[in-house]
């Protein structure tokens, strides 16, 4: 990446979810003073009359953070799945994701 201009560092892991017309991406980088921190990555195909660009945004998080925005993910997805969607069979959606990652191999 080229144009961030050295602000990017090593990537040293990386995760891809593919949600419907979005993609995640879950990074592992490392700063020049050899910690680590995560960048979470939301890109859409967003179409022009010129063809079509990705659309990114782009979020920061720091080792210091990681505990507190787990549990506020963790807190936020079990409220949905358990209080206002309870008669919905979330593994229904795991075969889903399976499904589609065993035939992108």
């Amino acid at each position: 990446m080229e144009d961030n201009k050295g602000n990017e560092r090593e990537e040293l892991y990386s995760q891809r979810v593919r949600a419907g017309k979005r993609t995640y991406f879950f990074d592992v980088r490392t700063t020049r003073g050899g910690d680590y921190y995560v960048t979470i990555t939301e890109s859409k195909k967003v179409f022009n009359d010129d063809g079509f660009y990705y659309q990114k945004h782009k979020i920061f998080l720091y080792k210091e953070d990681f505990n507190k925005f787990q549990d506020a993910v963790n807190g936020t997805l079990n409220h949905v799945k358990e209080e206002l969607l309870p008669d919905v069979d979330f593994s229904e959606f795991d075969r889903e994701y399976e499904d589609r990652s065993t035939s992108e191999e």
